[in-house]
């Protein structure tokens, strides 16, 4: 009874120290998730704020534009928009602002400014991008620049053309910015979207293989869960893939970059594969554990050493070494995985032993094997083990 008593007056105190452990722990979470976020940005804030002060000073200290709002908004956006399309963005952004520009000039300074005439000139600039043949960021520039000039400064005694020259002027300088003065380096873009992707994969296969042995459907859930929400991993790691292509084709100080960044990128398109090919590889899994199929001990290992593989992959890739260590563990777990399909497993279990073939063939892609080489070493891989 005293031991009883004594539990349940500590347990509001035990409650309270764990309530604030996960506090704590999210906390933590929370805080270095940023911190990688802010680390990853803080380039392109750099150019950005660059950017922006020199658009105006160049637009008002040498073209002699004494209030060069759109000038500086015009760098801004410019290089706030999608990294591995800022060229493209960057014309669709002046031809947005010009038509804008010129729509809310025109149509302003004969029906002048009120809540109707925004509406009509927000309408008139859209009709007018959509003529031109634009998309959706030229849309959005021309009406933005037409509220601005509807509202921020009406015109009153004429078309103002400094308004363009700002915008062409920000644009430019935005690309000088970015390819000239402060340039990315792509290879450490690329760098920083593969490393959470393999680190994302490496650690739900580890944990896949660890249900398997232990019939943990919660695991292999929690594992699902990962993945899905690593989603976003997969589009960051293909923006990152056409950040480091736009860096190094348009920077003169990046060129030198292409040859070992082409490797990079080649390899990056087979991870972003292989990272949504685990996601079907676990959810086979939690069926497998929750259907009660049988599952043979080679399984659990050979999903473990896929994920051993990715983690391989990464800190050779890293380390500028040839990612031999990678691709032997990745035919280590397919041998183990048809070892498990000779020894039988149920539907679902021989989903998951392709999907280890179709991971492992991917991975080793990604080591810089031709892909038809990848295949013919899985498919040996697979005969030495059923011969």
């Amino acid at each position: 009874m005293a031991a009883d008593r004594d539990s349940t007056e500590s347990s509001p105190a035990t409650g309270m120290a764990q309530r604030w452990r996960e506090r704590r722990r999210r906390f933590d979470t929370t805080f270095r998730e940023r911190t990688i976020k802010v680390r990853a940005n803080a380039g392109l804030a750099i150019q950005a704020g660059v950017a922006g002060g020199l658009a105006w000073f160049v637009a008002a200290g040498i073209v002699g534009n004494p209030a060069p709002f759109f000038a500086p908004i015009a760098a801004v956006v410019t290089l706030a928009s999608s990294v591995g399309q800022r060229l493209r963005r960057t014309i669709e952004l002046i031809i947005g602002v010009a038509l804008g520009i010129a729509v809310g000039d025109a149509i302003i300074l004969v029906i002048g400014t009120g809540a109707w005439q925004i509406a009509v000139v927000v309408t008139l600039a859209i009709i007018a991008s959509i003529y031109v043949g634009g998309g959706p960021s030229l849309f959005n520039q021309a009406a933005a620049s037409a509220v601005l000039v509807a509202t921020l400064s009406p015109p009153e005694g004429g078309i103002y053309f400094t308004r363009f020259s700002d915008a062409l002027i920000g644009g430019v300088v935005a690309l000088i910015v970015m390819t000239l003065l402060i340039p990315l380096n792509p290879l450490r873009v690329v760098d920083r979207a593969v490393d959470p992707a393999l680190e994302t994969m490496a650690d739900a296969l580890s944990d896949t293989g660890g249900a398997l042995a232990r019939r943990d459907a919660a695991l292999a859930d929690a594992a699902l869960e990962r993945l899905r929400k690593a989603e976003g991993e997969v589009r960051t790691l293909e923006s990152a893939i056409e950040a480091g292509r736009e860096t190094a084709a348009l920077a003169p100080l990046r060129w030198h970059k292409r040859g070992v960044l082409t490797r990079y990128v080649d390899s990056s398109k087979y991870i972003s594969r292989a990272l949504r090919d685990s996601r079907a590889l676990v959810r086979r899994a939690v069926t497998q554990i929750q259907d009660g199929e049988p599952v043979p001990p080679p399984l659990p290992d050979a999903v473990c050493d896929l994920g051993e593989a990715a983690r391989l992959l990464y800190n050779e890739l890293g380390a500028g070494v040839e990612p031999q260590e990678a691709r032997d563990r990745a035919l280590r777990a397919v041998s183990g995985a048809a070892g498990a399909y000779s020894a039988g497993v149920g539907l679902s279990g021989s989903t998951v032993v392709a999907q280890v073939r179709s991971i492992a063939s991917d991975l080793i892609a990604a080591t810089g094997v031709d892909m038809a080489e990848a295949n013919r070493m899985v498919r040996r891989a697979v005969g030495h083990t059923t011969g």
